[in-house]
């Protein structure tokens, strides 16, 4: 029997840079149509790959099996070399400058080896995309789309109100629009429009979107809190349009399609913007926390009603 023909690509960081790196795993499916694309990283946010049908398995690269693969002239278990065994090709976007990991990997793996940038370097004039994309030039991959997009399976739930995405927070609260802020919008949107929200939340935002959802009327709040990315990204699709920072929800918001607005704080906007056309970047040249909620409020009622429903 020929054994299957397998591809591997090493992803670590957050939600955000995971979904940064969609355009490569759609690229890789493109040019590899007949080979088994798998993702060693982690596996909240790269089960979004395998949901997108761009990955067959996900392998957690945080299990301890897999601890010596990060130390000079490491050891591991005979079973943990099996995770490299049997590819063709690696891409691996870790930080590894002295190339431990890589030169582990080589020790038990016949494969061709890539490695990628684990961020992208700001002083260049491209997004983080295009600078993840680069090493499949090395493939021959040239003119991939560098878009990230996510297609989950199954019709979308059409809610019978209209549901607006929030996320009211990041990894960084140099990021956030000041919490009171968002407060007086919510509240003006929940009075002047028949709305209802999505109140997005991890880790970083603490009780924030409690503290948010006991402003606005009960039945027009529902909480989505420390979600799985799946079940995130299920039912925002549902939602008509998106409001949030800089953040790796917002990609996610992107990838899914949805209009709406993006509150930018200091960030590099080249490298770093959601890209698609549906999500209209704010800021202000003073800095995020000056940005007034009467202009938020205004583009909201001008813009994101059409765009909804567009």
């Amino acid at each position: 029997m020929l054994r299957p023909k397998k591809i591997l690509v090493v992803r670590g960081g957050a939600l955000g840079d995971f979904i940064l790196t969609l355009p490569v795993l759609a690229a890789l499916r493109e040019r590899f149509p007949s080979h088994a694309l798998e993702i060693l990283g982690y596996e909240r946010p790269a089960s979004l790959a395998v949901a997108g049908g761009l990955a067959v398995r996900v392998s957690a690269l945080e299990s301890p099996r897999l601890a010596g693969f990060f130390a000079r002239d490491g050891v591991w278990p005979a079973h943990a070399a099996a995770c490299f065994a049997g590819f063709e090709l690696i891409i691996s976007y870790l930080y590894d400058p002295e190339k431990v990991f890589q030169s582990n990997v080589l020790r038990c793996a016949e494969a061709r080896f890539l490695a990628g940038p684990h961020r992208p370097d700001e002083s260049s004039p491209c997004h983080a995309t295009q600078s993840l994309l680069r090493p499949l030039q090395n493939l021959g991959v040239t003119g991939a789309d560098p878009r990230p997009r996510l297609v989950l399976p199954g019709a979308v739930e059409a809610p019978a109100d209209r549901w607006l995405a929030v996320h009211a927070g990041s990894g960084s609260p140099r990021k956030n629009w000041p919490e009171p802020k968002w407060a007086e919008l919510l509240q003006k949107l929940a009075a002047e429009t028949p709305w209802h929200f999505l109140l997005i939340g991890g880790e970083a935002e603490g009780s924030r979107c409690d503290r948010l959802a006991a402003l606005l009327p009960p039945h027009r709040a529902h909480l989505a809190q420390n979600l799985p990315p799946v079940e995130l990204a299920r039912r925002m699709r549902g939602c008509a349009a998106f409001i949030g920072h800089d953040s790796g929800v917002t990609h996610l918001a992107a990838a899914l399609d949805l209009p709406g607005l993006v509150l930018w704080g200091p960030s590099n906007e080249t490298v770093w913007r959601p890209m698609s056309d549906r999500l209209r970047l704010l800021c202000h040249a003073r800095g995020l926390e000056a940005l007034p909620v009467q202009t938020v409020n205004e583009y909201v009622m001008q813009h994101m009603e059409t765009a909804a429903n567009a």
